[in-house]
């Protein structure tokens, strides 16, 4: 990939980001169906509605900035919703081990989301978009709250399974 400007950066970022939130709708959506603790399978339905304002931003964000919205493949959250297909198929039936991998696969696309935002913001006011940065902090915010809401699901869930055992 050659990208000849912060402002080609950008748009690549955000094309990428783009991709992943688009994907995680419906990776969010098999989250929350697979989970069986209700609390984390709520934070992942709530999160997925989230997402899905989120797609809606980004597309506003494109229009800011005067580009037709695009996806470029994500291989970070390409790999994750990849791994868990995978581990899922393979631990079913067992829904202690699958509730809480699907918990750990919530936060590390949430820190993924955190890091991407972060960089996009960044990048959007070093090159004039500063409405669009306004945007994608909001998105920001949105998802380190969601972050703390699946780590305090997955504390929760640890205490429980402690308890049982």
């Amino acid at each position: 990939m050659t990208t000849n400007s912060i402002d080609e950066l950008f748009v690549e970022g955000l094309q990428e980001l783009y991709y992943a939130e688009k994907r995680l709708v419906d990776a969010l959506e098999t989250l929350a169906d697979q989970t069986t603790d209700d609390t984390a399978s709520q934070a992942f339905a709530e999160h997925r509605d989230e997402t899905t304002e989120h797609v809606e931003r980004l597309e506003r964000v494109f229009e800011q900035i005067g580009k037709e919205p695009q996806e470029r493949e994500e291989q970070v959250v390409k790999a994750l919703i990849d791994e868990h297909e995978q581990f899922a198929e393979e631990n079913e039936g067992q829904d202690d081990v699958l509730d809480r991998y699907n918990m750990s696969v919530g936060q590390k696309t949430e820190h993924y989301e955190i890091a991407a935002y972060g960089n996009l913001t960044s990048l959007a006011g070093k090159t004039g978009h500063d409405e669009a940065a306004d945007v994608l902090a909001e998105t920001l915010r949105e998802e380190e709250q969601a972050l703390e809401e699946v780590t305090q699901a997955t504390e929760q869930f640890d205490q429980q399974e402690i308890a049982g055992d």
